[in-house]
């Protein structure tokens, strides 16, 4: 259903349980009338209508063939035209009410599938001494009697590991039946605490803090391109070979397929891994764990951020961090991968809400409220300095608050003036402070050099170069390549233009749209890893609340998360078969183990109701 706001200013609700606080101003609409038709038109058009019927010339026919075969369809394509009711993208979101605490006996549970997922990530943590993406010099447990065992013993030590994630995937599964809500019997879903959930998530996350890296070596790219800047080269211009030398031992560690690129980077990263190289020199593992500070900074970021966009949308903010902040992707590639997306996407967040503050605040706008604005944008704007994407953001915020200053074209222009002064003062001072200047923008291409299966257009690409090699017309691969990835920009393009002019039109809330864009984003994008996928489910975690949403995000969260190898790199495949074999193996063992004590989904269960959008039941 198109949303659109009841009243310029916030109403304040009371919610059950969850006592009282500003109602997102986005509500269910029935379709325009012609005459809001016209009013919207002139509105964007900067007219008004009295200028508009003294002006009316006849139309010609050459004029309605346009108006009717391009005007029209554009229109249509990029959200200007009245969507109707039902519409795909509003349908996933429902406001979702707070819901209860647990009883005695799923506390117990919940107790139960804590300690379990928190064996699952020491198993992984052990289990990475051996299968981990560890340094090729300078490896701290080289030597070591005990702790060098699992290296020694590759296929067991990649058991232990994927028994591990297993088990940490399986109890967020089981975690999500008390964070979802449970309505099978009929009776009013409880959840768990945020409490409940804040331990929760810390118990999985502290053993993968000391863990080595994991699922990828991309942090040994950090440590030399941090190098390469301490030593005042520009890592926009060289790559880690050409400026530390093929046998530096940062170098060393390098993934082939970016010794020889420069930084893909902003500046605000390499400047904070400068800092991190001056005090660590050429030490690997303490530089390692200087860098997996800066992503639980940022996981800290999305745990605070999270749950209050997701009240500012009426969703359970405990639904929201189980399935944004508690998902095994982030567990897996932002903490033990220690990859910058965590920055990236909490000053992302952060600055969201900040700057929604001021926003969707009643009344005349205050200097606290203008401070909340200012400093949202700019915490938005340093993000794009770590990854440009996320600047997407601001577009949003943008347009949230020109509906606020009556959603005209000029209102429109003023808002794209106030905050383009925001991120260009905001980039300059970064890329001049650094040192590093600008050559950041020209590098922003340089992940395209991977050919990724989870790329829409890469994989068609792919796909279609093969059939051609089968049909004897030869390997046209990168020139189908060179089709299908522009064609997916300007799509996504249109995606992102069309979130932007609903929520301009209070169609959307800024926070599901956002999570949209980002979604077509990444999805189009030349290059899609498998962590990329959190910069569109964290968002919408905080918006989208229908099965058609939560039901897809779920699966494919658990699905990616194990089938990574933990090394970043391949295993033998009768390495893989004989570890898929033991882990199967095992978690059966536990299955049988714990059926009594965990809330394992099962068959003697009742029929299920309809459910509504508010309390979605639990996931099997």
């Amino acid at each position: 259903m198109p949303y659109a706001r009841r009243d310029p200013r916030p109403q304040r609700s009371r919610e059950d349980g969850a006592g009282t606080g500003w109602a997102h101003g986005y509500a269910p609409t029935v379709p325009s009338t012609d005459s809001e038709q016209s009013s919207g038109r002139s509105r964007l058009g900067g007219g008004d209508d009295s200028s508009a019927r003294t002006t009316t010339r006849p139309r010609t026919a050459v004029t309605q063939t346009l108006d009717r075969y391009v005007v029209a369809p554009a229109r249509r394509v990029i959200g200007l035209e009245p969507t109707p009711p039902g519409g795909v993208v509003a349908t996933l979101h429902g406001d979702e009410r707070e819901a209860p605490g647990l009883n005695a006996a799923e506390t117990a549970q919940l107790r139960n599938i804590r300690r379990f997922g928190a064996a699952g990530a020491l198993l992984m943590t052990i289990g990475a001494l051996g299968a981990g993406a560890q340094p090729v010099l300078q490896n701290p447990i080289a030597g070591v009697r005990f702790l060098s065992l699992p290296s020694r013993m590759a296929t067991s030590a990649l058991t232990v590991t994927m028994t591990g994630t297993v088990i940490v995937v399986l109890a967020w599964l089981l975690l999500g039946r008390f964070a979802l809500g449970r309505t099978r019997s009929g009776a009013t879903p409880r959840r768990l605490t945020r409490s409940q959930m804040d331990r929760t998530l810390l118990l999985w996350i502290l053993p993968l803090c000391v863990a080595p890296p994991m699922f990828s070596r991309d942090v040994y790219s950090y440590l030399a391109q941090s190098e390469i800047t301490a030593r005042g080269l520009d890592p926009y211009e060289v790559g880690p070979e050409t400026a530390l030398g093929v046998d530096n031992v940062l170098t060393r560690t390098v993934p082939n397929i970016w010794r020889l690129t420069p930084a893909p980077y902003g500046p605000l990263f390499l400047w904070m891994g400068r800092g991190i190289t001056y005090l660590t020199g050429e030490n690997i593992v303490a530089s390692i764990f200087l860098h997996r500070l800066l992503a639980l900074a940022g996981v800290a970021l999305i745990v605070w951020a999270l749950p209050r966009l997701a009240r500012r949308c009426g969703v359970a903010s405990v639904t929201a961090l189980w399935l944004g902040a508690a998902n095994p992707l982030l567990l897996f590639h932002l903490v033990a991968g220690i990859h910058n997306e965590a920055l990236m996407i909490g000053l992302m967040l952060a600055g969201t809400e900040f700057a929604l503050r001021s926003v969707e605040r009643p009344g005349v706008l205050r200097r606290t409220d203008v401070a909340f604005l200012v400093g949202g944008a700019a915490l938005i704007a340093l993000s794009s300095t770590i990854k440009i994407p996320s600047l997407i953001a601001l577009g949003f915020v943008g347009m949230a608050l020109s509906k606020r200053w009556g959603g005209t074209l000029r209102s429109v222009v003023y808002v794209a003036v106030l905050l383009g002064a925001i991120v260009i003062t905001v980039q300059v001072a970064v890329s001049l402070g650094s040192g590093l200047g600008f050559g950041w923008i020209n590098t922003l291409g340089t992940a395209g050099v991977v050919r990724s299966w989870m790329s829409i257009p890469t994989i068609l690409g792919l796909g279609t170069g093969f059939v051609g090699v089968l049909l004897g017309l030869g390997d046209h691969t990168t020139a189908v390549l060179g089709l299908t990835r522009p064609i997916a920009a300007v799509v996504a393009g249109i995606i992102v233009v069309r979130m932007l002019i609903a929520v301009l039109r209070g169609r959307l809330h800024p926070v599901g749209a956002l999570g949209v864009a980002l979604g077509a984003v990444v999805l189009l994008f030349p290059v899609v890893q498998p962590w990329y996928l959190l910069w569109a489910v964290i968002p919408l975690a905080a918006w989208a609340t229908t099965p058609s949403f939560r039901r897809p995000a779920i699966a494919f969260s658990a699905l990616v998360s194990v089938i990574l190898m933990p090394n970043g790199s391949e295993y033998q495949p009768f390495q893989i078969v004989q570890a898929a074999v033991m882990t199967i193996l095992t978690v059966a063992v536990l299955y049988l183990l714990t059926r009594n004590r965990m809330p394992w989904p099962t068959r003697s269960q009742p029929p299920e109701r309809d459910r509504r959008a508010d309390e979605y039941a639990e996931s099997s």
